[in-house]
């Protein structure tokens, strides 16, 4: 396989200080991201003319500067978008914001979406969630050239969805969309609209996102490895691009439509007067019938669709949206020197956080401005949802593995980085059927191909790795105790720490989650904010956790990614392919 620097990864090198670095001398870590090969160059997609779309429009990716904290603008990336051809109501700006419009679209409609790259980079746009065309899903083959444009052209087959639209560029996805490129994408179908949701001015995005500014107001992104390894953490919470964001409300129901934007920070989200979180709908659309949960917790790339009702609450009243404490998403000295919850600060610098990772924290306010009379009620019913079992999968015996395996110096799953044309025995897919799988920690082995197949492999994964080499236990709750102190956090392996796993094409349910014998009090702080009675695409996994989910393939054949949704994880190879034959 080649080594070489790209020229996309020399300019991050140089932005973020790496550049000061002779190549020769980088660390493993860097080495491993320039390994990952080279991406092929196909020609961009280009407008059919058999396809006529109900809906086209052009969305641009350029550089631009807002106002985001007082003072000097902010230098950020960013979509912008004219339409065409549509309804007038497929755009919708979110003022004053970085982040790109929210895009409406209802099932069944065709749409064109020309994409144009205004950056410096290569770009890509995927559409996080949506059920297309395996060339029109933004793998990071078809990215496009400054200057370029590439033109997507599909049907709208998702159910009523809140879903994503943000760059897929090789090895640059998590500078890209911490800079600013991304947007919400809102899909309705009539089983929704029987409904009668809050809608209009009562539906409101709340896009959260964790951001790090210098003194002149400028983004900061990964300093040094830690920022890789544990993920990128800013110290300043934003909602919909704004700091220190309060909505002000009627006395009435509203529908939040959340969803986690930082790209490796996980929330757990609780109303500050411990009222319940009521959700009505995931990832992939609506629930049956509604939740009441004390908190959820959301992890990079998921959504939530909660009804908030402040009926009865009195003009002048305030409430907070929160993110309570909990622990086990990093290794135990991670959050001890990143002062997590639990932890006293340790240091400063590179180390510190003036907002840890699990610790508590207000996301967004509340105020109620001004009394109105009845709103909605809640409904009991939301949806249907077809439900599959085992007996409708095509694999009940042998699951698709994807084992999450964390080295000093690498992010890898099924014992591999990400390069292109790589594709295990096991990652073959064949069309129109309904798989099931399995994630779990492989903890820090390198297998390679041919080894193992299927579950085997799998376990072999498991049973080997860092764990075994360094002679850790297997019993208990599968941590390792040296002298009292828990060493890798839930799960064993010294680098274990939680990972949302992001599936490209349809959305899957989630058939079960399994801990390790011996529940750790790190698992016991989030267990209980998990949504899993619906559609998603993107699943939170735990240290020491299990989780077996069943996904169709239909209709499409061709490349669909699979990778961690931290994204600093991603560019640094924790990323697959599965192909579709």
């Amino acid at each position: 396989m080649k080594h070489t620097t790209n020229p996309s990864r020399r300019r991050f090198f140089a932005q973020t200080g790496a550049g000061l670095l002779a190549w020769a001398g980088l660390p493993g870590w860097l080495h491993a991201m320039e390994g990952m090969g080279d991406m092929p160059k196909i020609k961009p997609h280009k407008t059919s003319p058999h396809f006529h779309p109900d809906v086209e429009i052009d969305l641009i990716c350029k550089p631009s500067a807002v106002p985001i904290l007082p003072g000097q603008p902010t230098r950020v990336l960013q979509y912008a978008a004219k339409l065409i051809k549509g309804p007038a109501n497929t755009l919708t700006e979110i003022a004053g914001s970085y982040l790109g419009p929210v895009l409406r679209f209802e099932k069944g409609q065709k749409i064109r979406i020309n994409l144009h790259n205004q950056l410096d980079t290569p770009t890509i746009t995927h559409w996080h969630g949506l059920h297309v065309p395996a060339e029109m899903d933004g793998h990071p083959m078809y990215q496009i050239g400054k200057g370029e444009i590439l033109v997507y052209e599909f049907e709208m087959l998702n159910r009523a969805s809140m879903n994503i639209y943000h760059p897929h560029t090789h090895n640059l996805t998590g500078e890209h969309v911490y800079r600013g490129l991304a947007g919400a994408i809102l899909v309705n179908d009539l089983e929704e609209r029987k409904l009668e949701l809050p809608s209009g001015e009562y539906e409101v995005p709340i896009v959260i996102q964790d951001r790090l500014f210098d003194d002149n107001n400028q983004l900061i992104y990964v300093r040094h490895m830690r920022d890789r390894m544990m993920g990128f953490y800013g110290d300043r919470i934003l909602v919909n691009g704004r700091p220190d964001f309060q909505l002000d409300v009627a006395s009435r129901a509203y529908r939040f439509r959340v969803l986690n934007g930082s790209t490796a920070r996980i929330y757990k989200l609780a109303w500050d007067d411990n009222s319940p979180v009521t959700v009505i709908g995931t990832d992939g659309g609506l629930l049956e019938t509604p939740v009441n949960k004390a908190y959820v917790m959301l992890a990079p790339g998921e959504r939530l669709d909660i009804w908030a009702d402040f009926s009865g609450r009195k003009v002048g009243s305030q409430l907070v949206m929160r993110s309570r404490e909990f622990s086990g998403v990093l290794p135990m000295m991670a959050e001890r020197m990143m002062g997590g919850a639990g932890h006293g600060r340790m240091g400063g610098g590179m180390h510190g956080s003036a907002l840890p990772v699990g610790s508590d924290y207000p996301v967004f306010s509340i105020k109620v401005a001004r009394q109105v009379g009845d709103g909605p009620a809640l409904p009991n019913k939301l949806s249907t949802i077809k439900r599959y079992t085992l007996g409708d999968t095509a694999n009940p015996n042998k699951p698709v593995p994807i084992g999450i395996s964390e080295g000093p110096m690498a992010m890898q799953l099924n014992g591999r980085p990400y390069a292109f044309n790589d594709i295990l025995p096991s990652e073959r897919i064949p069309v129109n059927t309904v798989q099931l799988m399995e994630i779990f920690h492989a903890h820090g082995s390198h297998g390679g191909p041919g080894k193992h197949d299927g579950a085997e492999q799998g376990h072999g994964m498991q049973q080997g790795g860092m764990r075994h080499r360094m002679g850790m236990k297997h019993g208990g709750g599968d941590n390792t105790e040296q002298g009292g102190h828990r060493m890798g956090g839930m799960g064993g392996g010294m680098m274990a720490m939680a990972h949302p796993i992001h599936m490209h094409g349809q959305y899957f349910q989630i058939l079960s989650r399994t801990v390790n014998a011996g529940e750790s009090e790190a698992y016991a702080s989030v267990k209980d904010g998990f949504i899993e009675g619906g559609w998603k695409d993107t699943v939170l996994v735990m240290p020491g956790e299990r989780v077996r989910l069943i996904k169709p393939f239909e209709d499409f054949k061709g490349l669909f990614m699979y990778h961690c949704h931290n994204l600093e994880h991603e560019d640094m190879g924790m990323m697959r392919d599965f192909s579709v034959e």
